[in-house]
């Protein structure tokens, strides 16, 4: 199996993952993100921390649905979820006070949708 198709498989299983959490939460939010995730990967989103930063308020949710990249500063701690994130990206989160998760990890961690906010 090359790289490609491995990484395909893992997207394909995320996808339904995520279909599966929506289904069982009753709720469109994780619908939505893995529709933005199915997109062709030159379509995802690729976003940089000042653009989080700019939108997010101390202590908020975020779920990106593609790579959060390093670009600029995070003034206060968030908690991300992303497909990926680029490792200038992770430290500057966790230096923040901020944490990173996968989506699958952050769909297991937070119980309420009402207070996760997609920037993308």
């Amino acid at each position: 199996m090359t790289r490609s198709e491995f990484e395909s498989q893992e997207l394909r299983e995320l996808i339904r993952f995520l279909k599966k959490a929506a289904k069982e939460t009753d709720s469109n939010l994780w619908l939505v993100i893995a529709d933005q995730i199915n997109k062709s990967k030159r379509s995802r989103r690729a976003i940089n921390l000042n653009r989080i930063n700019r939108f997010s308020k101390d202590g908020e949710t975020v779920v990106v649905p593609g790579k959060v990249l390093g670009a600029g500063a995070l003034n206060h701690p968030v908690t991300i979820g992303a497909l990926s994130f680029s490792t200038e990206a992770t430290r500057k989160i966790l230096e923040s006070g901020g944490r990173c998760y996968t989506l699958p990890e952050l769909f297991a961690l937070k119980q309420s949708d009402s207070d996760i906010k997609i920037i993308g």
